[in-house]
């Protein structure tokens, strides 16, 4: 008799390889699953209402529109913009302008106590692109949507928790790879979709567990593998700040922030120049997250739906206006931007994103299933146990 016990390691090696295969598969399908199932949970029930957050928030009536402008009307200078959102919170420093396409006529400004303090928590005001009159703020600290989106990225944790989730994330992935690899070994005498209902409700919740999953695999692995890579997004930053950006600013990276900033509307006009056939995404202030002390980053986008997620850098002296460096985003930035909407469903408009929540409740049935074949093993081996006993 073969080391582990079984005749057809010896008389069939090709089976016994295929049985030490689906074991280890079993064990990989089994633990992976385990470890993440609670926190997946908890990431689908949040991810849920976070699908519809912008329907939520025009529902709720509490953003105030900009006033009808003549059709070819120009918008404000960007100047004026940055000059109401600084007369709003006087005190503060603008770190970012951007712009949201669900939301014409408006332009966004995100302000933080310092030119350097941490971005979560700066205070995002509305501006009305055409007069520069303040419209509303977003609170992004507090509220019902806030805190499911902080629950939902990070745990309320923080960093930490962000690095935690994309652990999971990986796990989550792995158990789906693995749920693969058994689901054709496991129904190869059973047809496609077959469920046995003349069996006992553990069989029946294996067979609709393995029918669930497999049909919605594909898209489990790529909102998992999205995930992974949005719970890495700051280091992802991080690294595109030390790899990229580094080089692109050359000998004036440590140049400090000059006390009279370049014109911010001129400085977007040079990025435009440069970057012809593309729009502004956001515009990041010296100091911040995205920029040296001494430099503004114009981030550029496509015009066409297609590549509007993809973001091409202007690097420009805040001194002078004058454009420094720019180049194409590396790729695991691209990546992360592109795994951003997909992760939500967001670009597709709302037939998609209904999709997607119908996708997540089948996602948490498959998660509840398996919770429930687990438990059914436990009681199982538990009653063959007191049996032995007896």
């Amino acid at each position: 008799m073969p080391a582990d016990g079984h005749p057809t390691t010896i008389l069939y090696p090709a089976a016994a390889r295929r049985i030490r295969s689906g074991r280890l598969w079993s064990v990989v399908h089994t633990w992976s699953s385990l470890v993440a199932t609670a926190f997946l949970l908890v990431l689908c029930l949040t991810g849920l209402p976070l699908i519809f957050a912008h329907e939520i928030e025009e529902l709720s009536g509490t953003h105030a529109a900009p006033q009808p402008v003549a059709p070819g009307t120009q918008p404000a200078s960007l100047d004026r913009i940055v000059a109401a959102g600084h007369a709003h919170l006087p005190g503060h420093a603008v770190q970012f302008v951007f712009w949201d396409d669900d939301q014409p006529g408006v332009v966004l400004l995100s302000i933080g106590a310092t030119p350097t303090s941490d971005y979560t928590k700066n205070r995002t005001v509305r501006v009305d692109a055409h007069r520069a009159a303040i419209l509303d703020e977003i609170n992004a600290q507090s509220g019902v949507l806030p805190f499911i989106l902080r629950l939902h990225t990070e745990l309320l944790l923080g960093l930490k928790g962000k690095i935690f989730l994309g652990v999971m994330g990986a796990c989550f992935v792995l158990a789906i790879a693995s749920g693969i690899a058994l689901y054709g070994p496991s129904m190869r005498r059973l047809k496609f979709g077959e469920v046995r209902h003349h069996r006992v409700a553990i069989v029946r919740w294996l067979d609709l567990h393995n029918l669930v999953g497999i049909v919605i695999g594909c898209w489990m692995l790529v909102v998992g593998s999205t995930g992974v890579l949005n719970a890495f997004a700051d280091l992802t930053i991080k690294y595109w700040q030390y790899d990229q950006l580094a080089d692109m600013l050359g000998k004036e990276a440590g140049r400090p922030r000059p006390e009279t900033l370049s014109s911010v509307q001129q400085t977007a006009d040079a990025a435009q120049a440069l970057a012809t056939g593309m729009k502004p995404s956001f515009i990041a202030f010296p100091g911040s997250i995205f920029s040296s002390a001494s430099h503004y980053a114009v981030f550029m986008k496509g015009a066409s739906p297609l590549t509007s997620r993809l973001l091409k850098p202007v690097v420009c002296d805040a001194a002078t206006g004058r454009v420094v460096d720019s180049r194409a985003m590396p790729w695991y930035v691209t990546a992360l931007l592109v795994s951003q909407p997909l992760h939500f469903g967001d670009y597709g408009g709302l037939p998609l994103k209904i999709i997607w929540a119908l996708l997540t409740l089948l996602t948490i049935f498959v998660l509840g299933s398996g919770l429930v074949l687990w438990s059914g093993r436990i009681l199982r081996a538990r009653r063959l146990r007191d049996g032995g006993r007896r």
